[in-house]
């Protein structure tokens, strides 16, 4: 399904949406236009119902198991988030405190990662555009570098390090703003980026490597203490200075709670800058994401702009300006209401949920797993190499008749691709759901491997199932 929306045929233009009996009492007619304006405002009643009854074909976010974004808060958070909803957090003058607010989160996720008082950060619109910033400043950190040793910028096409195991808004950075995406191939046996290849991919025009804790194709974290210590070899060996970016957008705030011990944040000097997604296992509705860089060092002076026609002047280094302000006071009421011993308690919950998935899912037989829960509370598995009678894909369209909308993809490793399934448990995926998914989930498998399809679909493409 296309992200990008077309302007229907003009034969189509013309096509109605029809509205309840009772409803179309208030109206002219019992139909109104669906793809350009009506002649008449609608009762909000009517248009609320219309809109209502179409949504109701949408899948139920408690049973998506594809996502990481978070689909539940509790209800006082709803109601502080309608009271925020009309702030602009970008005017800063006009709302000081709710930019109080962003900048308490800052300063809470700056001391959670270890950061020295040094640090600085912002929020942003999700991972996605978090990634973009975190990109832009190592890109310029790269040509200052390349200048301050006589190099001519533009001259070399700057190169940017990241295992194949990256969410997709790195990808998108290297194509956006012309860098090259080195990209080290994954197998099945290693999902996660090796340190001697890492090492091997730098050169003097590599302005970062881009580790995750936390991969959107499995939930593995990659071994970044590891990574940071070949860097140090490597930068002892040929002088290159290579830093790494965190793509911590889930791990950001599950690592912390669940693996304390785990060095991947700031404590290691290598790591510049990390980024989390707060509609992750932040806890909060869509959309907020969080920035932070070790230092201004990290942060280049001429990225940022100084505007004063909101009244005031103003920095800002974001991609897009306007944007809501409910989604900072929904973090900073989970940070407050939660603190560290509950944010700690709901993510082990998940983990241990997921734990409780992959034994079962193990015992099962017919599957592999690829990763059981133990970074993040995301468990992937793929069929055993001696099924071939039937496809992931036939198991999760399967599934969805039972409303679990679980994603199957192909995990690209070398030359190869490996289709795999993969399941995200997130705060409010509860022990007797995942009692109810583990009894469908055998009671399919049984099925297909008594009832293969004859011709099973072997790619998203071929499949029927829906893809996220």
């Amino acid at each position: 399904m296309s992200v990008l929306h077309r302007k229907v045929d003009d034969e189509d233009v013309e096509q109605e949406l029809c509205v309840r009996p009772l409803y179309a009492q208030t109206l002219d007619s019992t139909v109104v236009p669906r793809y350009q304006l009506g002649q008449h405002p609608m009762p909000p009643d009517t248009a609320l119902a219309v809109i209502r009854d179409e949504l109701l074909l949408d899948g139920n976010a408690r049973q998506n198991l594809a996502t990481f974004c978070t689909s539940w808060m509790e209800p006082q958070a709803r109601e502080l988030m309608a009271d925020c909803i009309d702030r602009n957090m970008i005017d800063k003058d006009e709302y000081p405190q709710t930019t109080e607010l962003e900048h308490r989160c800052v300063n809470i996720l700056a001391h959670l990662w270890h950061a020295r008082p040094e640090a600085t950060g912002c929020s942003t619109a999700g991972s996605s555009e978090a990634a973009m910033l975190a990109g832009l400043a190592l890109k310029w950190r790269w040509r200052q570098r390349m200048g301050a040793h006589g190099g001519a910028p533009g001259v070399e096409r700057p190169n940017l390090v990241t295992g194949g195991n990256v969410h997709v808004c790195w990808p998108k950075f290297c194509r956006y703003w012309d860098v090259k995406h080195r990209v080290i191939p994954m197998s099945r046996n290693r999902t996660t980026l090796d340190p001697d290849l890492v090492a091997e991919a730098c050169d003097s025009n590599t302005i970062g490597v881009v580790a995750v804790m936390g991969s959107t194709e499995d939930g593995r974290y990659d071994p970044i203490a590891e990574i940071a210590a070949r860097l140090d070899m490597l930068q002892a060996e040929t002088g290159l200075n290579i830093p790494i970016h965190v793509d911590g957008a889930s791990g950001g705030f599950v690592a912390p709670f669940l693996q304390p011990d785990t060095l991947w944040d700031f404590r290691l000097p290598r790591v510049g800058s990390i980024n989390t997604s707060g509609h992750k296992y932040g806890l909060v509705y869509p959309n907020i994401g969080w920035m932070i860089w070790r230092d201004s060092l990290h942060l280049p002076d001429d990225l940022v702009f100084r505007v004063n026609y909101l009244g005031g002047e103003l920095e800002t280094f974001t991609l897009n300006f306007s944007r809501s302000g409910a989604p900072i006071a929904a973090q900073y009421y989970n940070l407050l209401r939660l603190g560290h011993n509950g944010y700690r308690m709901i993510q082990q919950n998940c983990q241990d949920v997921a734990r409780y998935l992959a034994r079962e899912i193990d015992a099962m037989g017919a599957f592999e797993l690829l990763s059981d829960g133990s970074d993040l509370p995301v468990v992937a598995f793929t069929l055993r190499e001696d099924i071939t009678n039937f496809s992931v894909y036939d198991l999760t369209d399967r599934l969805r008749a039972n409303g679990w909308q679980i994603p199957a993809y192909p995990l690209h490793l070398g030359r190869e691709e490996l289709p795999i399934c993969r399941i995200v448990v997130r705060h409010g995926f509860t022990t007797d759901l995942a009692e109810m998914l583990v009894e469908h989930l055998r009671l399919h498998t049984s099925t297909l491997l008594k009832h293969p399809h004859p011709s099973p679909p072997t790619t998203t493409e071929q499949s029927p199932a829906f893809h996220h």
